[in-house]
C-alpha cells in the first residue's frame, strides 16, 4: 500500500480465512463480484454477443448467478459452494498507520485450494474437442503457491501436458498474477512459457520474473515510481529472444501484453500477428473506461501520466522516442520483435482498480489477429 502496487497472497489458515470471508460477505454493504482471472476475463469477452465462453474452474452457486449468459460453465466445474478471494480496495491519499496509498490499488488475498491444484484443467482440455475454440486463456498458476514444492512440481508438468493436448493451431494466452516464489516463476518461465502462444503481466510479474530467471536489469529490488520503458522493453525482448520462438527453439511464444498503470506495450515477434495498434490501443481505452466505470472516456476524470519521452532500450540499440499526441501508438522495432506502445487515460478517481489486467489483456485479444499458419 506503500508503494500503491497491486498484490495477492495465498491465505494458509483455513478456519481464519472462513471467518473474515463470512463475515465480509455477511455485511450490509458487501458487495459480490465475479472473482479469479479466467472467469473476469471470460466476463470480458461475454460482453460480445456474438462470442461464447466456455470457463472452467470452481464455480460455486453466487458465481454461476453473476455470470454473463454467454459463459458456458461444465457440470464438472459446478461445486457446492463458492471460493472467496478478499478485495481491500483504496484509493490515492488513503492513509492506514504510518503508510500514504501513492495511488489507488487494491491487495487480495484468498485459499483458493482448488485453483491451488489446478483441479478444473484436465476437465477444461476434455471440453475443449466438444467447444472447438478459437482462443484458449489460462490463468491461475500463482495460485500454486499455496501447495508443497512436490506436488507444485508435479502439478506444473501435468499443465505442460495438457496445454499440449490443446489443438494444434489455437492460440494459447496465459494470465500472470502476482508471485512470491521464485523457484516457482522460474519453473513456470522454463517449463509452462514455451507452451503458450501469449502472454499477459504487469509490472509487478515483469520485475519479479526477471529476477527469477537471471534477466535484464534483474539486480533492480522494485520499480523507481513509473517503470522505465526502456527497461521494460529490454525485457520483454529477452523474454522472446530467450523463451520465444525462433528457428532453433521449439517454443510457442509470440506475444506478451505488458501492462502498468500509466502506459501498455505489446511485444510480438514478427509473422505471427496483426492488428496490434487497435489491439494496444482497446486495451489502454478499457483501463479508463473500467477504472472509472464508464461507458467512454470522460475526459474531465482522467489524466495523461504517461513518460512524454523515453528510451526504446538500455542497450545499444535503443532509440529516443518523443510522444506525439496525435500519433499515441509508438511502434519500434528490434531483432525480429516489433514493439507497440500507448499511453493510458488513468482513472482519478478510479470506482474499482481489480480486474483492470484481466480487462486489458481481453480487450487486447479481442482485437488481436493471430496468423494460423504458425
Amino acid at each position: 500500500m506503500g508503494k500503491g502496487a497491486a498484490a495477492e497472497r495465498f491465505f494458509s489458515d483455513k478456519e481464519t480465512f472462513h471467518d473474515i470471508a463470512q463475515v465480509a460477505s455477511e455485511f450490509p454493504g458487501a458487495q459480490h463480484y465475479v472473482g479469479g482471472n479466467a472467469a473476469l476475463i471470460g466476463q470480458k469477452f461475454a460482453a460480445n454477443s456474438d462470442l461464447k465462453v466456455l470457463l472452467c474452474g470452481p464455480v460455486g452457486p453466487k458465481l454461476h448467478e453473476l455470470l454473463d449468459d454467454n459463459v458456458f460453465v461444465p457440470p464438472e466445474s459446478l461445486q457446492e459452494v463458492d471460493e472467496f478471494h478478499l478485495i481491500l480496495e483504496y484509493q490515492a491519499g488513503e492513509e492506514w498507520g504510518q503508510l500514504k496509498a501513492p495511488h489507488a490499488n487494491r491487495f487480495i488475498f484468498s485459499l483458493d485450494l482448488s485453483n491451488g491444484a489446478m483441479n478444473m484443467l484436465e476437465v477444461f482440455v476434455s471440453s475443449l474437442e466438444e467447444f472447438q475454440p478459437d482462443l484458449v486463456v489460462l490463468s491461475g498458476l500463482h495460485m500454486m503457491e499455496g501447495q508443497s514444492k512436490e506436488l507444485q512440481r508435479k502439478r506444473l508438468l501435468e499443465v505442460v501436458t495438457s496445454i499440449s493436448d490443446i489443438p494444434t493451431g489455437i492460440p494459447v494466452h496465459l494470465e500472470l498474477a502476482s508471485m512470491t516464489n521464485r523457484e516457482l516463476m522460474s519453473s513456470i518461465v522454463h517449463q509452462v512459457f514455451p507452451a503458450v502462444t501469449s502472454l499477459g503481466l504487469s509490472e509487478q510479474e515483469l520485475l519479479f520474473l526477471t529476477q527469477s530467471a537471471s534477466g535484464p536489469h534483474s539486480s533492480l529490488s522494485s520499480w523507481n515510481g513509473v517503470p522505465d520503458v526502456g527497461m521494460v522493453s529490454d525485457i520483454l525482448f529477452w523474454i522472446l529472444k530467450e523463451h520465444g520462438r525462433s528457428k532453433s527453439r521449439a517454443s510457442d511464444l509470440t506475444r506478451i501484453h505488458f501492462h502498468t498503470l500509466v502506459y501498455h506495450i505489446l511485444a510480438t515477434v514478427d509473422g505471427h500477428w496483426a492488428n496490434q495498434l487497435a489491439a494496444v490501443a482497446a486495451g489502454a481505452r478499457v483501463a479508463g473506461t473500467q477504472a472509472c466505470a464508464t461507458e467512454t472516456i470522460d475526459t474531465s476524470r482522467v489524466s495523461l501520466r504517461a513518460p512524454q519521452e523515453f528510451m526504446t532500450s538500455h542497450s545499444e540499440a535503443g532509440s529516443r522516442i518523443v510522444l506525439n499526441p496525435n500519433k499515441p501508438v509508438v511502434e519500434w522495432h528490434r531483432e525480429g520483435i516489433s514493439f507497440h506502445f500507448t499511453p493510458v487515460l488513468v482513472c482519478k478517481d478510479p470506482i474499482r482498480t481489480v480486474g483492470l489486467g484481466d480487462a486489458i489483456s481481453a480487450e487486447g485479444l479481442f482485437y488481436s489477429e493471430v496468423h494460423p499458419h504458425y
